[in-house]
């Protein structure tokens, strides 16, 4: 019986491993334009033999130095002398440029009169406030004593960014030992500030506000949202007319109203961050032929520099420092290959969906055709993988917008006439079908599948009741309008 515990055993194994360059080259590709540029700027600062071409000036041609033979290599004491000179001249100037950058990044001093400019300049950039710093301000402007001021900021710090008091005031009146009087008290004054129905603790008391503020207390849309607001969320019109004695057209003007309303009074206020987006690819039609143009504006354009290059060709050199030179050579090399490389991948792949997608640039959404990597993959002479990561991030502007370079690869289906379709085809004739229904009578997705087959495209219910979910579409009984 074999003994349990730890052991040593040897063992041999095949294991592919990338090369950190690899590695290196495949994360570039992969990237977005934002951070090769940040990725750049960073190989700028570690590297010095790395300098950014400026935009007014033309590449320059790269040549490799050409080697010296053996005798050559052989130092005079006046050569060896001329380079530690050259060397040193180039090593201060190394550090002054490191040390200038250095110093920009630290505090300056500034005249009184500059500081006043700054200050004023600075004090013009408009920032957003967030909800709270807005209700805050309005404390000043209501009758509060110092104690209920300190109560309503705790109301207000507890106020989620939709404009909701989602903590239960006995919890808050547990954690702060404040009376529950005396908040609720001052809670019915945090709802009546900016914006309208702030301070509510859920969607029916949020909307109440709302028609409170409108002097509709005491209206029919109250009485629908305080007492049928779930029958009013599933639009089931026929149930609250009953209950109301309402006809269905009186209950569907009601929801109306009731739409106009705003169930989350904070958006306003959102500090989301907006993602701005500058496209990898453009494509323009010029005499009737789409022509592909990479948009490398924003990416620098890098080069060895000359100084330490020609130090390289000179023969007569101290090795250690001809060694450092020579690493960062090659790695400054590399990666100005690497971004070659990936420029030239994404605009080969690029013109091949141009080609496969001609239809969808003619006639737009709808002529969307499938298309797989692999099939890309094929086309180009590359791995299916690497279509992926170059796509990956990336976006082409188009004459009709601007799109994920994966929003052209999508399965699709085969049309009884043997044509391919795409599912965003699919999509986009099931969003049109709806768009032009009767708000009376919605298309049931039973109803928009037979519509599908009269056109040729074969397609379950439950495959459209997917796609309809996917454009965030109601089912027809939520869609029907009286």
């Amino acid at each position: 019986m074999a003994t349990q515990g730890l052991h040593q055993v040897q063992r041999l194994s095949l294991q592919q491993i990338l090369a950190p360059q690899l590695q290196q080259s495949l994360h570039l590709l992969q990237v977005s334009t934002m951070e090769l540029q940040s990725l750049i700027a960073e190989e700028l600062q570690q590297n010095p033999l790395l300098e950014e071409v400026p935009k007014d000036e033309a590449p320059r041609i790269e040549v490799e130095p050409t080697p010296a033979s053996p005798e050559e290599n052989k130092p005079d004491a006046k050569e060896e002398l001329d380079f530690k000179q050259e060397f040193e001249v180039l090593s201060k100037l190394d550090e002054e440029w490191r040390e200038y950058f250095a110093q920009t990044s630290s505090p300056r001093h500034y005249t009184v009169e500059q500081e006043e400019q700054r200050q004023h300049f600075f004090d013009s950039i408009t920032e957003q406030k967030s909800l709270q710093q807005h209700l805050v301000e309005q404390l000043g402007f209501v009758d509060l004593s110092p104690e209920e001021r300190k109560v309503a900021e705790l109301i207000i710090g507890n106020i989620n960014d939709d404009g909701y008091l989602l903590t239960p005031l006995e919890e808050l009146a547990i954690s702060s030992g404040v009376p529950l009087d005396q908040l609720q008290k001052v809670l019915a004054v945090v709802q009546t500030f900016h914006p309208v129905g702030v301070g509510a603790r859920d969607l029916r008391e949020c909307l109440l506000l709302q028609l409170k503020r409108q002097g509709k207390e005491d209206s029919l849309e109250a009485k629908v949202v305080a007492e049928h607001l779930e029958d009013l969320g599933r639009k089931r019109y026929q149930e609250i007319a009953r209950a109301l004695g309402l006809t269905p057209q009186q209950v569907q003007e009601i929801a109306d109203h009731i739409a106009t309303l705003e169930p989350k009074p904070g958006r306003m206020f959102s500090t989301e961050i907006h993602q701005y987006v500058a496209p990898d690819v453009i494509v323009q039609r010029v005499n009737g032929e789409y022509v592909v143009m990479l948009n490398d504006e924003q990416i620098p354009h890098l080069r060895i520099s000359s100084a330490y290059k020609e130090l390289m060709a000179d023969p007569k050199k101290y090795a250690e420092a001809k060694d450092y030179i020579r690493d960062k050579i090659r790695a400054g090399k590399f990666l100005i290959k690497s971004i070659h490389q990936r420029q030239q991948t994404i605009a080969n792949i690029a013109k091949v969906i141009v080609e496969r997608q001609r239809e969808f640039f003619d006639k737009g959404i709808s002529h969307l055709k499938p298309l797989t990597m692999a099939q890309v993959a094929e086309e180009v002479g590359v791995h299916e993988t690497t279509v992926s990561r170059a796509v990956a991030n990336k976006y082409i502007q188009t004459p009709h917008g601007l799109f994920e370079m994966k929003f052209f690869f999508t399965p699709g289906f085969t049309t009884q006439s043997g044509a391919a379709v795409s599912n965003t085809s699919v999509k986009e004739e099931i969003a049109k079908l709806i768009e032009r229904e009767d708000p009376a009578k919605p298309l049931s997705d039973q109803e928009i599948v037979a519509i599908l087959k009269e056109k040729g495209i074969p397609i379950a219910r439950r495959t459209v009741a997917k796609y309809r979910s996917e454009l965030n579409i109601l089912p027809s009984n939520l869609r029907k309008k009286f």
